[in-house]
């Protein structure tokens, strides 16, 4: 059973929740998780002048996705950051070269999830995720979030990303907040959630 989780990362904290949202894949018997990478856009003396060249290449060594390698997986769980309440324009780009996918109907009955950063508290985490999820639907993908049974929704302890749509993490503002152990324990849920639900379907 294939599990791939394709994610788009700039500073490094939606790497971070993918490797969390593997481990609860790799939790499950019988599950493979696979981590790609979506190819960047951003000039390189853009990336460079923001210190997130610097940060990409913790991650470098992760595969680029490929289109076409999707039809591989039982499911496939996307993460990336937002952008004013909707997804990177590169995982835009990477979802807008699976028409042929589509067309051959390559994706329907397949578990997709989503998971995703944003700078605030407030900065779009579900709309990004429920926006993300419009894409899926007309590929015939079955839509899997994370329920409240993942007791880390809950925490009313802490400021802490994560919603039923998905995982989620809050980068700060300024980017320098990392992924806080209660929100890489609601990824490691999302994966393991999903593993199970692909296993009981196709396992």
């Amino acid at each position: 059973m294939k599990v791939q989780i394709v994610f788009y990362s700039m500073y490094g904290h939606i790497h971070r929740m993918a490797e969390a949202v593997a481990e609860g894949v790799r939790s499950v018997g019988g599950a493979e998780a696979s981590l790609f990478q979506v190819a960047e856009l951003v000039p390189d003396a853009a990336l460079e002048r923001t210190g997130a060249k610097q940060a990409r290449a913790a991650f470098a060594q992760v595969p680029m996705a490929e289109p076409k390698r999707l039809a591989e997986a039982d499911a496939i769980i996307f993460g990336t950051p937002t952008r004013f309440g909707n997804m990177a324009a590169q995982m835009r780009n990477f979802l807008d070269q699976t028409g042929g996918l589509w067309a051959q109907g390559a994706l329907i009955g397949k578990l997709a999830s989503v998971f995703t950063s944003t700078g605030t508290q407030h900065g779009g985490q579900e709309t990004t995720i429920t926006s993300f999820h419009t894409t899926l639907l007309h590929h015939g993908m079955i839509i899997v979030g994370v329920p409240y049974s993942c007791q880390e929704l809950a925490n009313m302890n802490e400021i802490t990303g994560g919603s039923p749509y998905g995982a989620g993490t809050l980068a700060g503002a300024d980017g320098s907040r990392t992924p806080s152990e209660n929100e890489l324990a609601i990824a490691r849920f999302q994966g393991r959630h999903v593993a199970e639900i692909a296993k009981r379907l196709f396992g």
